[in-house]
């Protein structure tokens, strides 16, 4: 059974400080429409710029997990992030009048109790997940980092950290569906040395820090002079050292709270694929800029797997959606340069168009006339026409416009076109058109067999001048 999409039934606001900004800021979560995926607006600068929640938008993992994109900055989203993910959420824009996501008690539980209190609504379209269909890996060396994503059909975590640190130790932890985050995980906080917390503090790294939202781990010997001193900063009467080895603002939620809390920090930063994931992952000492790595493969993985999907074999000899007439309505291409016959499929993300090669094209008189094949670089402008017409459809006036090629990658001639074929092409998105821009996969088929494929970038333009379409 398909899973549905889901948003909130409503706007729900929390405010609190920006752990390193220190500024006052106001996170609202609101409904999204459907395939809208997770998206921050800057509601504080001028325009309201959109920052998608992509892993090719981090410019910075040195403290948390920044996002940059249309001239604007949000920092520190890996626990908004995995606080969505963790409500099984898909559709939601956070609107933000500042450029840091409050830091609240240092993990995800008040955003997820917001989340819950609001509720959620099914939407009407279904859920894209991502299955891992392979392991993929990635490590760092220097630092022994080693995360992995294995096939299953559920989305499960394991993490372990290390910091040779005699206090900490080595820790796990784990969950074995996303469904035990708020139970397990949302609550837990995060934390830091006490060494980083001085280098911070005299560096003014962490304006917003407060000993209310982070568990700080007291890795080495220190002085009732230097507990003074941060009882000062941080305008408390006396502070000291618990059993357990950490300042005693606080008492840890679970033993291995630290490994829960790189846990959550994991699910917000690989939320940042866009996409539902099903696969177990396992990572031992990973950080924010390990995660975004990590992610930056898995959408790789994605694409690499959008592209082999097994074509589907077209009969050309279907009634079309467009013939010959209503194409030439929407390409300005005319004969002997129009290289479609027909579209049997047109949608938002896909079309497909049929081109037969008959011996009484005008190129066979020079092509090869005595062993004639139908020229790769017509292929790709046939498929090219095809794409063309995806594109074209997009807008009120087709006629208006024209279509540019920006770019041509991985083309791949797998057998020869020769006259008495019909080649079918198809092509799709692979992602949203942008300002005019798609970039598209195309494969081309005669019978089963691929005999091209490439990957396009084209923009359509509006042609100077142009009439408006007379009604």
């Amino acid at each position: 059974m398909n899973v549905r999409q889901r948003t909130i039934k409503q706007e729900i606001s929390a405010s609190g400080v920006g752990l390193h900004t220190g500024a006052n800021v106001t996170l609202t979560f609101c409904p999204a429409p459907e395939n809208h995926g997770f998206k921050f607006q800057r509601i504080d600068l001028d325009g309201h710029p959109i920052i998608e929640a992509d892993a090719d938008n981090v410019t910075d993992t040195s403290r948390g997990t920044t996002l940059t994109q249309n001239g604007a900055s949000v920092s520190t989203v890996e626990h908004v992030m995995a606080s969505l993910v963790g409500m099984d959420l898909d559709n939601i824009l956070i609107k933000l009048d500042g450029p840091e996501t409050p830091i609240m008690d240092g993990s995800s539980i008040q955003f997820v109790d917001l989340l819950e209190e609001v509720g959620t609504v099914e939407q009407n379209a279904d859920r894209e997940y991502f299955t891992i269909p392979h392991n993929i890996t990635y490590t760092e060396e220097d630092r022994k980092v080693e995360i992995v994503a294995m096939p299953l059909d559920d989305y499960r975590f394991t993490c372990m950290i290390d910091y040779n640190s005699p206090v900490l130790g080595s820790q796990h932890a784990g969950i074995n569906t996303i469904a035990e985050f708020k139970k397990e995980i949302a609550s837990c906080r995060t934390f830091c040395f006490l060494h980083e917390l001085e280098y911070q503090l005299s560096h003014n790294l962490i304006k917003g820090g407060d000993l209310n939202n982070a568990i700080v781990i007291v890795d080495k010997e220190v002085t009732k002079d230097e507990l003074s001193h941060l009882a000062k900063l941080f305008n408390r009467k006396d502070i000291d050292v618990a059993p357990q080895g950490i300042l005693n603002n606080m008492e840890l939620r679970y033993q291995n709270e630290p490994a829960r809390h790189k846990l959550l920090d994991m699910i917000g930063d690989l939320a940042l694929v866009g996409m539902h994931l099903k696969g177990h992952i396992m990572a031992a000492r990973p950080g924010h800029a390990a995660n975004v790595a990590f992610a930056k493969k898995i959408k790789a993985a994605i694409k690499k797997e959008k592209n082999k999907k097994i074509q589907k074999v077209y009969d050309p000899s279907a009634k079309p959606l467009f013939d010959v007439v209503k194409i030439m309505e929407i390409l300005p291409h005319r004969q002997p340069f129009l290289f479609v016959d027909k579209i049997l499929e047109l949608s938002k993300n896909h079309v497909v168009g049929v081109k037969n090669v008959t011996m009484n094209e005008e190129f066979f008189k020079g092509h090869f006339p005595g062993a004639p094949v139908f020229p790769g670089v017509l292929q790709i402008e046939a498929m090219a026409q095809v794409g063309g017409i995806l594109v074209l459809c997009t807008v009120p006036d087709p006629e208006n416009y024209l279509t540019y090629f920006l770019k041509i990658d991985n083309v791949r001639f797998r057998a020869q076109v020769l006259p008495g074929d019909t080649i079918v092409f198809r092509c799709d998105l692979l992602e949203p058109i942008r300002r005019g821009i798609a970039q598209m996969k195309g494969v081309g088929m005669v019978g089963e067999k691929i005999v091209v494929e490439a990957e396009m970038m084209a923009q359509i333009s509006k042609v100077k001048h142009a009439e408006p379409t007379q009604q």
